[in-house]
C-alpha cells in the first residue's frame, strides 16, 4: 500500500516527467552543438536519458512508483495496480511536467520557449518501432517488479538505452514525451502532425505486454 497521498504522487510524476524531458531535450541540443555527425549526436542524447531513468526511478519510485509515462500508466490501470480514477490525473500531472522541461531547456540553451518541431517521424515503420520499444519497456518493468524490483531502476535505464539504437523510431515509448518533444524544433523534436501514430502504437504496445507477460509470469498451478 502507498503510504504518500495522491498530490504528492501527482508531483512526484511532475517532477519526473519534466526532468526526464528537460534531460531527452536538452541532451539532444548540446549534442547537437558538439557535433555535426549524427550518430555522435543521438549517442549524446542517448546516455544522459538512460542515467536520468535510473536516478528518477530510484528517488521517486517509492513515491509514485515514477511511471513518468502514461503508457506506463495505462499498462498499470489494464492491471488494476493503478486505480482508473487516478489514471488521468497520473497522464496529465505528466504531461504537465513534460511540457515544463521542454520549455526549460529551451531556457537554458536561450532559445525561444514556445517551438513547434518540423522534424518528420512517420510512417508505418516508425509507428511499429514505437509499438516494439514500449511493449519491450513494459515488459522489462513487469519483469523486473516480479524477480528484482531492486533492480527496476537499471533496467528501465539500461532498456531505453539500447532501445535508441535498436528502433527506427529512437524509442519514445512514451506519449508524454512525444507531446513535449513536438514542442521543441531542435535535435529530439518530432512535428505534431506525426503524434496519434506514434501514441497509439505506444499504448498498444503497453496493452499487449501487460496482456503477455501476465501469461508468461504467472506460475503454472
Amino acid at each position: 500500500m502507498n503510504s504518500f497521498d495522491l498530490p504528492r504522487r501527482l508531483a512526484a510524476e511532475a517532477l519526473g516527467t519534466c526532468a526526464l524531458v528537460c534531460t531527452v531535450v536538452g541532451s539532444g541540443i548540446m549534442a547537437d552543438m558538439l557535433s555535426d555527425d549524427v550518430a555522435v549526436s543521438l549517442l549524446g542524447n542517448t546516455i544522459p536519458t538512460g542515467a536520468i531513468l535510473v536516478v528518477l526511478i530510484t528517488i521517486l519510485g517509492p513515491v509514485s512508483g515514477a511511471h513518468f509515462n502514461p503508457a506506463v500508466s495505462f499498462g498499470f490501470a489494464l492491471r488494476r495496480d493503478l486505480p482508473w480514477g487516478e489514471f488521468t490525473p497520473y497522464v496529465l500531472a505528466q504531461i504537465a511536467g513534460g511540457i515544463i522541461g521542454t520549455w526549460a531547456a529551451h531556457l537554458m540553451f536561450e532559445l525561444d520557449v514556445v517551438q513547434l518541431s518540423q522534424t518528420v517521424r512517420s510512417g508505418s515503420a516508425q509507428w511499429f518501432a514505437e509499438f516494439v520499444a514500449t511493449f519491450g519497456l513494459m515488459a522489462v518493468i513487469l519483469g523486473g517488479i516480479k524477480f528484482r524490483s531492486d533492480a527496476v531502476p537499471w533496467l528501465v535505464g539500461l532498456y531505453i538505452t539500447a532501445a535508441y539504437w535498436f528502433t527506427a523510431s529512437t524509442s519514445f515509448a512514451n506519449p508524454a514525451v512525444a507531446i513535449s518533444r513536438s514542442l521543441t524544433d531542435t535535435f529530439s523534436g518530432i512535428r505534431p502532425v506525426d503524434l496519434p501514430g506514434f501514441i497509439t502504437a505506444e499504448l498498444i504496445g503497453a496493452a499487449i505486454a501487460v496482456a503477455v507477460m501476465g501469461w508468461l509470469l504467472k506460475p503454472e498451478d
